[in-house]
């Protein structure tokens, strides 16, 4: 099963949001929807909910027109939509209600969702009595309460300190393993990396790149290795620069804390060096080619207009 959008355009008045946007995102996986504030990612995630629609474009699910009365969607907005001075327990099981759900079921459902989030004592508790975090937990509860087909999370992690996002992320991941479709939006690129295996970057309101994360990487230069010696990585350095073959591999080179990074003149070089790294009379814990960060590639096709 997947999920297309297919040539949306959408308008605010003169302001043309988004520009010709297609992307699939494939069920069992998780695709990092990126881009900077104002680039058009919310207003994307509200046509797919339905609480915009389209001036041009298709959403199909399955190839074909999405049908949003048989279709379960969870979502997760980047701000905060719950009622503040309603009692957990009762808006879960009120939400649930709203999308389908019989009574027992809701409050079943909502009751192991909060066991699972460690925030069962939060039942009976007003939501404005919670912490930020423990509001975000209580907010994706809601989101796949209902067991949605479609999950879209708009910045999940927002405010969750490592022991929430833990939770979080297993929630997540449970999601993907039960082969739901996930669209994912954050600005924490390790998250993004960690979760996803295809991303999409929006700029402007136009897609500047969608793919696979391993293989857009495999695009970039592959000329810098870094080298992890067992010693001192400045003496290490200084006894690879007395090697003979270095002047002819190596184009530059510098020593951060423990790690050795070198650029090499040209990418064949590899094997040379792995030669002149044998040949050391120090040992090497690890070698390993350098690639771009999430947040390198972001930052490259984000971090200006296009």
């Amino acid at each position: 099963m997947e999920l297309s959008l297919q040539h949306i355009c959408k308008s605010f008045g003169k302001k043309e949001v988004l520009k010709d946007i297609s992307f699939t995102v494939k069920a069992g996986q998780a695709m990092g929807y990126l881009g900077r504030n104002g680039a058009g990612k919310t207003t994307t995630l509200r046509i797919l909910s339905d609480i915009f629609r389209a001036d041009s474009g298709r959403v199909l699910l399955g190839g074909a027109p999405i049908d949003r009365d048989k279709v379960r969607l969870g979502y997760l907005p980047e701000e905060r939509g719950l009622y503040p001075k309603s009692k957990v327990g009762e808006q879960m099981m009120y939400i649930g209600r709203l999308r389908g759900m019989d009574a027992q079921s809701a409050k079943k459902g909502a009751m192991a969702l909060l066991e699972e989030l460690e925030a069962a004592e939060y039942w009976p508790r007003k939501l404005e009595t919670l912490s930020k975090g423990n509001q975000q937990k209580i907010q994706l509860a809601i989101a796949v309460l209902h067991d949605p087909d479609i999950v879209i999370l708009d910045e999940p992690f927002s405010g969750l300190d490592p022991v929430n996002a833990s939770m979080l992320k297993r929630l997540i991941v449970k999601q993907v393993e039960r082969g739901k479709i996930v669209l994912f939006s954050s600005h924490q690129m390790p998250y993004v990396e960690e979760f996803c295996e295809h991303i999409c970057i929006i700029n402007q309101g136009e897609i500047v790149l969608d793919g696979k994360i391993r293989e857009i990487k495999k695009t970039y230069p592959r000329n810098k290795v870094a080298v992890w010696p067992e010693g001192d990585a400045a003496a290490f350095l200084r006894a690879l620069e007395g090697q003979s073959a270095w002047p002819n591999v190596a184009a530059a080179a510098s020593v951060t804390n423990d790690t050795i990074v070198i650029t090499m003149k040209m990418e064949r070089d590899k094997q040379a060096l792995m030669q002149m790294l044998a040949n050391m009379t120090l040992g090497v814990d690890r070698v390993q080619v350098v690639e771009p960060t999430l947040e390198d590639i972001f930052v490259e096709k984000a971090g200006t207009s296009v």
